[in-house]
């Protein structure tokens, strides 16, 4: 599937691309209004990703333009504008969805997850690695059949990890997409959590790649 990515902050477009690539999406940027209306209504697109500050073309414009043309083109809206007023209006326009910045990447791709779902489509809402079975509903997570209690980051965490099995993530990679693109990347919290992890699961399943980042490991020894 083909996503197309409107936003002018380039470096946050590119995690944007990056995060969305990892999880098997097809992307294209573009960095201003009218080259991302233009491209909204001739490329074939499954999902629209729009920061509504936009240089050209506001955001809202371009929503608009989209709309008028394109109905049923889900469109998730990214914009630092918190107000509630910025937020109905945005909806009203015709955004399906609305996430304020700063972000976390692994709710942003769930959201996208969820707009790109057909009608009647079953998406598992379970994940199952390495000896772990996780409810991404109920959120209850079993290791062994052993019910394992994690806090929210810890299951967000877990839970990046086990969609990415013995693939090596990087810090920068794993930060952005579970505490977000504003997050410090000097903090050891990553280091903190993944202690966390290991206590609670078990030392053989989280592997430390050196200079690379972390692996889940599918069948630990």
């Amino acid at each position: 599937m083909r996503i197309l990515v409107i936003e002018d902050e380039r470096t946050l477009a590119g995690f944007i691309e990056q995060s969305l690539h990892a999880d098997g999406y097809a992307v294209a940027v573009c960095n201003d209004g009218e080259s991302g209306a233009a491209a909204a209504l001739t490329g074939d697109y499954a999902l629209v990703l729009l920061d509504l500050t936009l240089p050209g073309k506001d955001g809202l414009e371009v929503l608009d333009v989209i709309r008028e043309r394109m109905p049923g083109l889900p469109v998730i809206v990214l914009t630092a504008r918190a107000a509630i007023e910025q937020r109905v209006e945005g909806l009203d326009r015709g955004a399906n969805d609305y996430v304020t910045k700063p972000f976390s990447f692994e709710e942003l791709l769930a959201r996208v997850r969820a707009h790109l779902r057909t009608p009647g489509q079953h998406q598992s809402s379970v994940l199952e690695q390495a000896g772990i079975h996780m409810d991404l509903r109920t959120r209850r997570v079993e290791r062994d059949g052993q019910e394992v209690q994690l806090t929210a980051r810890e299951f967000e965490l877990l839970a990046y990890l086990m969609r990415h099995p013995d693939q090596v993530l990087s810090r920068e990679q794993i930060l952005n997409a579970v505490w977000g693109f504003d997050f410090d990347p000097g903090t050891e919290v990553l280091e903190v959590y993944i202690g966390y992890l290991r206590r609670k699961l078990g030392r053989g399943i989280l592997e430390t790649v050196r200079g690379a980042g972390y692996r889940l490991v599918p069948s630990p020894s």
